[in-house]
C-alpha cells in the first residue's frame, strides 16, 4: 500500500507519496506561516525511517516553492529533483534564491523523458522502486527550448514543467503535469508519449490557461481529474469526466493499494456520485469512496 496526498495549500501545490518501498518524495512546495510547520511535522513523521527522500520541484514560480527555504532547513534536501533549466526572476525571492542553490549544487538530478535512477525506477538488492518515471521534457523539442530559454530570460518558467507519472504494480496510475499551459501542450502533442492514466492532476491548477488538449486527454482517458485551488472564475471543470475540486474538498488522500484507491479529504461535507462505498474506515479524514484501476 502506498498512500498519495495533494494539500489543500490555497493557490499553490504540495504533494507527498509515502510509497510502498523504502522511498518517499515530495513534490512542489507552497507554504505559509500559518501551515508551514504543520505540513513539515507531518512530512517529517511519515518520511521517518525511509532510505531515500527525494524532493521534485516541477518548476521555480513561488506558487510551488514558497517555504523551500523553511523546508530544507527542518526537513533536509539530500535529492533534488528538477529539469535541467537556467531561470532567472527580476525579484530573487529567498525560495528562489534556494531553489537556485539545490538546482545548481551537488544535490540535483536533472528530470528528462525516459530517464532512470536508483530507486526512483529502478530497484536492487537493496531497496525497491519508487515506481516514478518522467513522460516528459524530451530535452531536443524545440518548444521545450523556447520555453527554457524564456525562463532564463525571466519570463514564465511554467513550460518547463516536467510530466511525472506515479505507477503502483497491480495499481493505480498517477501523473503530474505542473504549471504546462494549454498552448504549450497544443504544440508539443505529436511530440508527446502518453499512455492511460487513472487519475491527474490537471495543470496550472486546473485554470482554463492550463486546460489538457482533448487529443491528449483521449490517450490518457483518466478516470478521476483533480481540480487546483485557483480561483473559481478561472477553472475549467473538465466537462464530461469525474472530476474532485480540491477548492471544496481540502486536503485529498489517495490510500492506493492493488486494483483500489480508496480516497479521503479534510471537508466532511464534500462527497462525489461516482465512487464506490466500500466502507472504509476514517483513517485519513473523510472517506468519500473507492476508485477500482
Amino acid at each position: 500500500m502506498s498512500i498519495v496526498k495533494s494539500f489543500s495549500v490555497g493557490n499553490g501545490d504540495m504533494f507527498y507519496i509515502n510509497h510502498n518501498s523504502d522511498n518517499f518524495t515530495v513534490i512542489d512546495c507552497y507554504m505559509h506561516e500559518d501551515n508551514e510547520d504543520k505540513i513539515i511535522d507531518e512530512i517529517i513523521n511519515k518520511s521517518k525511517g525511509k532510505g531515500v527522500s527525494r524532493f521534485i520541484s516541477t518548476h521555480p514560480d513561488e506558487d510551488h516553492i514558497l517555504g523551500l527555504k523553511k523546508y530544507k532547513d527542518r526537513v533536509g534536501i539530500n535529492n533534488f529533483y528538477c529539469v535541467e533549466n537556467e531561470a532567472t526572476k527580476e525579484d530573487e525571492t529567498e525560495d528562489f534564491k534556494e531553489y537556485c542553490s539545490l538546482r545548481d549544487g551537488n544535490e540535483h538530478f536533472y528530470l528528462y523523458k525516459g530517464c532512470a535512477r536508483k530507486w526512483m525506477n529502478m530497484e536492487n538488492e537493496e531497496r525497491g522502486s519508487s515506481g516514478i518515471s518522467v513522460l516528459w521534457p524530451k530535452t531536443n523539442n524545440q518548444y521545450f527550448k523556447d520555453a527554457l530559454q524564456k525562463a532564463h530570460n525571466g519570463e514564465s518558467p511554467n513550460n518547463i514543467s516536467p510530466i511525472i507519472k506515479y505507477s503502483l504494480e497491480n495499481g493505480v496510475k498517477i501523473l503530474w503535469f505542473g504549471d504546462l499551459e494549454k498552448d504549450f501542450m497544443e504544440n508539443i502533442k505529436d511530440d508527446l508519449e502518453i499512455e492511460e492514466a487513472d487519475i491527474i492532476f490537471a495543470p496550472h491548477h486546473g485554470r482554463y490557461s492550463g486546460k489538457i488538449p482533448n487529443e491528449i486527454l483521449e490517450k490518457i482517458n483518466p478516470k478521476i481529474i483533480i481540480i487546483g485551488e485557483a480561483p473559481s472564475s478561472n477553472l475549467n471543470y473538465y466537462s464530461g469526466y469525474n472530476t474532485i475540486t480540491q477548492n471544496s474538498a481540502g486536503d485529498i488522500t489517495f490510500e492506493c493499494e492493488q486494483n483500489n484507491v480508496h480516497i479521503y479529504v479534510s471537508n466532511e461535507n464534500y462527497s462525489v456520485p461516482f465512487l464506490k462505498n466500500k466502507y472504509k474506515a476514517n483513517d485519513y479524514d473523510y472517506y468519500i469512496g473507492t476508485l477500482e484501476v
